[in-house]
Parts: C-alpha cells; sequence; structure tokens
C-alpha cells in the first residue's frame, strides 16, 4: 500500500508540474517580449537623445556668434541708438556685449562716444538690431548669458 501511495503521490507531482509550466511559459514568453521591447525602446531612447544633444550644440554654435549680414555696407553707428537698442531689449551693458560679441566696458565706450566700434564689428551691431525680447533672451541662454 505504501508503495501505491507513493507512485501515485508521484504521478500528481509530475501532473501538477506539467499544469503549471503549461501554464506559466505564455506568462514567461510574454514577461521575455517585454523586456526585448524595453531594451528596444532604451536604445531608441539614447539614440534620441544623442540626436537632441548634438542638435543642442550646433544651435549653440550657430547663436553663440552673432548672425553677420551679407553687406556691411550702410551700417551707419549712432551711441544713442547703441543705448536705445540696449535699453528696448532690456539687457546689461554685459549681455548685450555677449550678444554682439565684445565686453561691457567696450559697450558703455560706444554709448557714451568715447569710441567707435570697428568695421569688423559694424555687422554683428546691425545684426543685433532686428532681435526681439525674446530672441535675445534665448540667444544668452543658449550662449550661457543668464
Amino acid at each position: 500500500m505504501a508503495n501505491l501511495l507513493s507512485v501515485l503521490n508521484e504521478r500528481i507531482r509530475r501532473v501538477a508540474r506539467r499544469e503549471i509550466k503549461g501554464q506559466t511559459q505564455k506568462t514567461r514568453r510574454l514577461t521575455a517580449q517585454h523586456r526585448r521591447d524595453i531594451a528596444a525602446l532604451k536604445r531608441q531612447v539614447a539614440a534620441l537623445a544623442r540626436t537632441v544633444a548634438f542638435l543642442e550644440k550646433q544651435e549653440q554654435r550657430r547663436v553663440a556668434s552673432p548672425p553677420v549680414p551679407q553687406e556691411a555696407k550702410g551700417v551707419r553707428f549712432s551711441a544713442r541708438s547703441v543705448k536705445a537698442q540696449r535699453a528696448r531689449l532690456g539687457l546689461s551693458a554685459k549681455d548685450f556685449g555677449r550678444l554682439v560679441g565684445v565686453a561691457a566696458l567696450t559697450i558703455y565706450s560706444w554709448e557714451s562716444g568715447k569710441s567707435r566700434p570697428r568695421a569688423k564689428q559694424l555687422p554683428s551691431l546691425a545684426a543685433v538690431r532686428h532681435l526681439g525680447k525674446r530672441e535675445a533672451r534665448q540667444r544668452l541662454e543658449m550662449i550661457g548669458g543668464r
């Protein structure tokens, strides 16, 4: 009787294991598929992050160098206009200088009429004339000014 009982118990265990394995196998397959999907998504996010970082660097380089118009002829300089532009944009001399590509002291000198910009600085000064407040602040953020 003990032998029959042990054989019966062993048979029940095998059937139960087979049943459990059949039910859990589908879950295992789905879990493996989810893990593969997650890994693919992680790779995709990493690639997109690299692309965004590259594009941010490109934009930062583009914004860091002041836009220079093709023709610098006919650009006139006025100390009052520099002061008015800076006031219109609501920027400090340091920030305005960063946009133009010169030091803050140079901006003060231009505004007071003590000095004039060089010929190669006139195009960048003229390019800042067409900026609005938002664009100027955005350029400063990209440069690292604020």
